[in-house]
């Protein structure tokens, strides 16, 4: 591998215009695809083989004026008891006749009709039934349905539209530029010139921008959830900043030791390169395979933020060459520009000009390697007590009780908790559908009571029936909110109780009970998931350094990792501590998808960074260095550019922290304090101690194994051996 990447780097340097020139086209090619082929953006958490989407899909076929979106438009009165009165009911009356006549709605129910009002008389909901699903509604319906009732509110009434017709589409706006900006100046401080940090960071633009261009053009053959595209942008933004760090930090070393430019990229490709395409490889296996749990909109985005990362790869490793063609010895600093050789140095001498071993690096590593034991027990006991809180994790689609203050659907949120209970929120569906009209009609009284007599019930409403008379729709009140245990354990005893009629089917589904199924089907997929991304580490690990332990401490200190990443997302998101420091409105159970994609990402991260280090260590032990001092220049020389890497990582990640909405929040919370965890903690500090104490004997690999494992050749051994066989060292 490293020596075909030699080639390539050389290669696209050496033809920088006609790479550039490609990419620029590719670019600007895809970035009109995605303007004129744009889909729109869905929100439908669908979730094959479940009973809540067996009852979707049920609806859409055989009651399909059932199966659109819906609203709940929450009125509150100046007053008590003004809703008895002529002139409060006139009110509501009017607003009702107004929602029916909004644009894409097929029809809006009287509260007074079905009983929709508070005891006190002051609130009253006015359920409104879209034609189409959530994701189908059009930006000027929902902008129409959010204006309804201004006439009301002129007279002092409160009108709050909500439901999830509202559910949004999550924007990218000027406050993710805080983690770019923050990214940049730590290029610079890193390449000490301006130069380096712009080409770095217009390379990764460039491979974000050809990336979500990509995306944007399949949406409309592709439902792409809300999550996918900010998921693919915060991932796009990392990797691709620091894949070109790290080839970029190589070039520059190359370059300091009198290489020419040219040899310099392609040595720089052939090694650094090759750590890079195996970290995103790790990085696309562990996100493609979130396919294996079977949830549509998870495989869509897990496959979206892989597009993305495999075009970060493609970026750094021909791209980044053409750039560093153009840029030349410019991406030194000023002061080195002229004490370093300007590439006179013939391209076989490879032996660098003595190094400065007094850097923070050098001093770290040799610190953590003689209080070795110390610091691994800190560190272990540190990360035991920062997951403490992750056993206690609950998880559950979002809900409006969890959007930002102010939105919309909050306010509305807030008016029915206020006037009717939490339980008005989260209303439950049940379907009974049978093969005639008679059958639904008898079914329906046993099932109301069966519904009426299970703990937790507020009320069951009266059925809608389909025009053919042979499914039913029962609204189902629950006296606790959406993401409540038990509401959880309720959806459980009623679909326990009504599960065993003969004649007819009976099935539970709504938001709420939607949530519940995605969430449990995630949890039980949580577990296999975990243990085959552990077991696919273990064995890429095994392939690159040819060793048993060294793979077994990086999938350990993986799992320590996203132990403590989950206990501290816990305690802030759903326990609510220090929620302040994250603008977190209300704290609640976390999105069901965050673990499974934590483990998925940072899985690729914590590799990313073990290659990178380890990789120099077994390089030297390979030629010499005992395994004591392997460990420190693997470290000393390391050092910097995954510090570098990993506050990159950090500030791309965290400027999604300060997005309002929860979901991208908690994402960005959750990947950046992973990072730091796992870059800081458990890569530069418990590896370093790990592989001080095993000395020598973490480099063993049995002899029947180490032949039947095929050799990838990240270190650029082989690489070496082209170079000195093409150019053999003068005597």
């Amino acid at each position: 591998m490293a020596t075909l990447l030699y080639r390539l780097g050389r290669g696209s340097m050496r033809r920088r215009r006609l790479v550039a020139a490609i990419w620029l086209v590719v670019l600007v090619g895809l970035g009109l695809a995605a303007a004129t082929l744009r889909g729109p953006i869905a929100d439908n958490f669908t979730m094959p083989g479940t009973e809540s989407q067996r009852a979707l899909d049920l609806l859409a076929e055989q009651f399909p004026a059932a199966s659109g979106a819906t609203g709940t438009i929450a009125v509150k009165a100046p007053a008590d008891g003004a809703l008895a009165s002529p002139q409060g009911q006139a009110v509501v009356k009017e607003l009702t006749q107004e929602a029916a006549t909004l644009p894409g709605v097929v029809g809006a129910v009287d509260p007074f009709q079905v009983g929709a009002v508070s005891p006190d008389g002051r609130y009253a909901l006015v359920q409104v039934q879209f034609a189409t699903g959530a994701d189908e509604v059009t930006d000027a319906q929902r902008d129409a349905y959010e204006r309804v009732g201004e006439r009301a509110e002129a007279q002092g009434w409160e009108v709050a539209p909500g439901g999830e017709v509202l559910s949004s589409v999550p924007e990218v706006g000027s406050t993710e530029a805080i983690g770019v900006a923050v990214a940049a100046i730590v290029l610079v401080v890193t390449f000490g010139s301006l130069v380096a940090a712009g080409m770095t960071m217009l390379n990764a633009l460039i491979g974000v921008g050809v990336g979500m261009a990509g995306l944007f053009a399949i949406s409309s053959v592709v439902d792409l959830s809300s999550t996918a595209p900010i998921l693919a942008l915060m991932l796009g933004l990392a990797v691709g900043i620091d894949y070109s760090l790290f080839i970029t930090s190589r070039y520059r070393q190359n370059l300091m030791e009198g290489l020419p430019p040219d040899e310099a990229v392609g040595r720089a490709v052939g090694t650094a390169g090759s750590a890079v395409v195996f970290a995103g490889a790790t990085v696309v296996i562990a996100l493609a395979g979130l396919a294996v749990v079977n949830i549509p909109f998870l495989t869509v985005m897990g496959l979206a933020a892989a597009g993305t990362v495999t075009i970060a790869v493609l970026v750094a490793i021909t791209l980044q060459p053409a750039l560093l063609g153009f840029a030349g010895r410019r991406v030194l600093p000023r002061k080195l520009r002229s004490t370093v050789p300007a590439g006179d140095r013939a391209a076989d001498a490879v032996t660098p000009p003595a190094e400065d071993r007094s850097g923070f690096g050098f001093r770290w590593a040799r610190l953590v390697t003689r209080f070795r034991v110390p610091v691994i027990l800190v560190g272990l006991i540190g990360l035991g007590l920062l997951a403490l809180p992750a056993p206690d994790m609950r998880l559950a689609l979002p809900d409006a009780g969890t959007a930002p203050v102010g939105s919309a659907a909050r306010e509305s949120n807030d008016v029915i908790t206020e006037g009717f209970g939490p339980g008005f929120t989260g209303r439950l569906a049940v379907v009974v559908a049978g093969d005639t009209p008679q059958a639904t009609s008898a079914a329906i009284p046993q099932v109301t009571a069966l519904i009426q007599r299970t703990e937790n019930v507020l009320a069951v409403a009266p059925p809608q029936l389909s025009p053919d008379g042979r499914t039913a729709l029962l609204g189902v009140v629950p006296k606790t909110g959406p993401t409540d245990e038990a509401t959880e354990t309720l959806v459980n005893d009623v679909r326990a109780e009504v599960g065993g009629f003969g004649d007819v089917d009976v099935l539970l589904t709504g938001a709420t009970a939607i949530g519940i199924d995605v969430s449990e089907k995630l949890s039980d997929a949580l577990p296999v998931y975990l243990l085959l991304v552990v077991g696919l580490s273990v064995l890429l690990l095994m392939l690159v350094f040819r060793s048993l332990l060294v793979p077994v401490k990086a999938a350990l200190g993986f799992l320590l990792t996203v132990a403590a990443t989950f206990g501290i997302t816990v305690a802030v998101f759903q326990q609510g501590h220090l929620a302040d420091l994250v603008g977190l409105d209300t704290p609640g159970p976390l999105v069901s998808f965050l673990p499974i994609l934590l483990i998925g990402i940072l899985f690729g991260l914590a590799m990313d960074y073990e290659v990178f280090l380890v990789s120099r260590m077994r390089e030297d032990f390979v030629h010499g260095d005992t395994a004591q001092q392997a460990t420190i220049n693997g470290m000393g020389h390391g050092a910097r550019v995954v510090t570098a890497a990993a506050l990159i990582m950090i500030s791309v990640f965290g400027g999604f922290v300060f997005l309002d909405d929860p979901v991208i929040k908690s994402m960005g919370f959750a990947l950046a304090i992973g990072v730091a965890i796992d870059a800081f903690v458990v890569r530069m500090t418990i590896v370093p101690a790990v592989m001080s104490l095993l000395g020598k004997r973490a480099w063993w690999l049995p002899r029947w194994l180490d032949k039947i494992l095929p050799n990838v050749d990240i270190e650029g051994e082989g690489l070496r051996a082209h170079l000195d066989e093409k150019h053999p060292a003068h005597p």
